[in-house]
């Protein structure tokens, strides 16, 4: 068995199970005795999850298709076949040995490898399971629930007088038939799962679906703490908008990874004086009213700094780039204490990398507490300029124009910022120039374009020509061939550690240049035997030297 991948989510991939002459959509449920026979005789291959490596080395034999693994393991797998994870039903109930034992198997597991979870999947859990990565289930769970007289829903299971009830209207509740039921539930939960992979949000619906049940909130939780792992496997560009709808959101892997790259890659070219703005529910925020009302007031006169939740702080340069342009917040005026507490710890270690002279807190509510928390840890002055609640009144901007009055007048470049926070790469931009209406912009040197910005993901494409300006970073390296299309990952010899699915890079052959955007992570591209490394956009012959 494999799987033709046509989405990434994550950790969840979308496309079609192949095997033989069938073919099945991934995620997806399947008859698995008929599809695996060798299931029906094969032996000592249910090994609990929670057994040592020795026990397992003594007793696990597996080898027929799907080859039967285990997170104790620490030998290597071939690739090619389906792969299969005995008893994960068992650690639904233990989230901590959730998290551990699936990293251990993803660390370790060809990453196009369909991976089965048998007697695992329900419509309650199937999207947390797809979202951990599974590509196959069977109808063991709904089956066994059906001999329990228990009726299965997304939202749980409740007693079989449910059947008819009204809960559902499928075929199995039109005709009396609890197991039928159970099955399609099944199947319905795991089209929208598809769906929403295919769209990229397949994180909005777990975050749903886990309300009802405290050991999958706990899964979530904890997985985003294990950043490190999630993060290789999270696309730099998502879903617009972004759904900061819980608390979680902090800990997301998309807003962790920008809070981050704001500490680590960006450096503000100016540290004279910086201006501390609320966000705005319009999106880049420059084309909201109250933004056009606080450029208007600053003038340019210092470095602009957006507070807002879930992300932290967002420098002006920055708010094109994904999920900075692409968020949306449920907006009710309060900031719970973690909220101020995370938001706050970034703030403290930007004023404290950069040093500014001044620190100007045109702010109020939750974001002027996170930003008098901040200047507290710092030990910095902070100079508010809110005179009655309401940033965007006249004697508010009056006094922000006041607080600035006499700084000098310096614009900033968001071809710099862009290129520092996608690249690490301090780009000179003397001798470029910009052409088209913001944030649709073109960079060029002379005649010849450089830079685009794509409007999708507020992140720069650059040409070949922009290439040669951004060192080496983000290279994937390629075998002695040509592309004719999307680059395959057997070609590729090498790539940066850094590059992760939705990055644009430069792909170097003997025999050709490419541009195009990653479909994988680096350390999947090299660890992969099968599956489109990069979607090419435009490639260029090299001279033999």
């Amino acid at each position: 068995m494999r799987v033709e991948i046509r989405a990434r989510d994550g950790l969840a991939r979308g496309g079609t199970l192949v095997h033989g002459d069938l073919s099945l959509p991934s995620p997806g449920v399947a008859e698995t005795d008929a599809l695996f026979p060798s299931l029906a005789r094969r032996t000592l291959e249910n090994v609990p999850l929670a057994a040592g490596e020795a026990f397992v080395r003594a007793w696990l034999v597996s080898g027929e298709e799907p080859h039967a693994v285990h997170p104790a393991e620490t030998g290597p797998v071939s690739p090619g076949a389906a792969i299969m994870v005995a008893n994960w039903q068992t650690v639904l109930a233990d989230p901590a040995a959730y998290v551990r034992f699936l990293v251990a198997l993803k660390e370790r597991l060809p990453p196009d490898a369909p991976l089965y979870a048998p007697a695992a999947a329900l419509p309650s859990n199937a999207a947390l399971l797809a979202w951990s990565g599974f590509d196959l289930f069977d109808y063991t769970g709904p089956d066994l629930a059906t001999v329990r007289n228990r009726f299965l829903t997304t939202e749980g299971e409740f007693p079989a007088d449910a059947l008819g009830s009204g809960l559902c209207s499928c075929s199995g509740c039109a005709s009396g038939d609890l197991g039928r039921h159970n099955r399609l539930a099944l199947d319905s939960e795991l089209a929208l799962v598809r769906r929403f992979v295919h769209d990229g949000r397949l994180r909005d619906l777990v975050d749903a679906r886990c309300r009802l049940d405290a050991n999958s909130v706990a899964v979530m939780r904890l997985l985003d703490r294990r950043y490190a792992f999630v993060e290789r496997w999270t696309p730099v560009t998502g879903p617009a908008p972004m759904r900061a709808n819980s608390s979680e959101a902090l800990g997301r892997p998309e807003v962790r990874r920008f809070a981050e790259r704001v500490l680590e890659r960006y450096r503000p070219a100016r540290t004279d004086a910086v201006v501390l703005l609320p966000c705005s529910a319009r999106k880049p925020y420059s084309l909201s009213r109250s933004h056009a009302r606080f450029a208007s007031a600053v003038r340019d006169r210092a470095h602009e700094l957006i507070v807002t939740s879930p992300l932290g702080i967002v420098p002006r340069e920055l708010e094109l780039c994904y999920p900075a342009a692409h968020y949306d917040v449920p907006v009710t005026g309060y900031w719970d204490a973690e909220e101020v507490a995370v938001i706050a710890a970034s703030l403290a270690s930007y004023l404290e990398r950069h040093g500014f002279a001044r620190v100007i807190a045109h702010l109020e509510g939750g974001a002027l507490r996170v930003a008098e928390v901040a200047a507290g840890e710092v030990g910095c002055a902070l100079e508010p300029t809110v005179v009655d609640g309401r940033p965007t009144s006249d004697a508010s901007l009056a006094e922000l124009d006041a607080a600035l009055d006499g700084s000098r007048r310096q614009r900033e470049d968001p071809l710099r910022g862009l290129a520092l926070y996608q690249f690490d790469c301090e780009l000179a931009t003397a001798g470029l120039r910009s052409r088209g209406r913001y944030p649709n912009v073109q960079y060029l040197r002379g005649r010849n374009p450089v830079f685009g910005i794509d409007a999708s993901s507020g992140l720069l494409r650059p040409t070949f020509e922009g290439w040669s300006l951004l060192g080496d970073g983000y290279r994937v390296e390629i075998d002695d061939f040509v592309p004719q299309g999307d680059v395959l990952a057997p070609g590729v010899l090498d790539a940066d550690p850094r590059i992760r699915p939705g990055d644009e890079v430069l792909v170097v052959g003997p025999s050709a240049y490419a541009t195009g955007r990653a479909a994988m992570s680096a350390d999947e591209m090299l660890r992969s035997a099968r599956g489109v490394a990069v979607r090419r956009r435009k490639v260029m012959k090299r001279e033999r030297e």
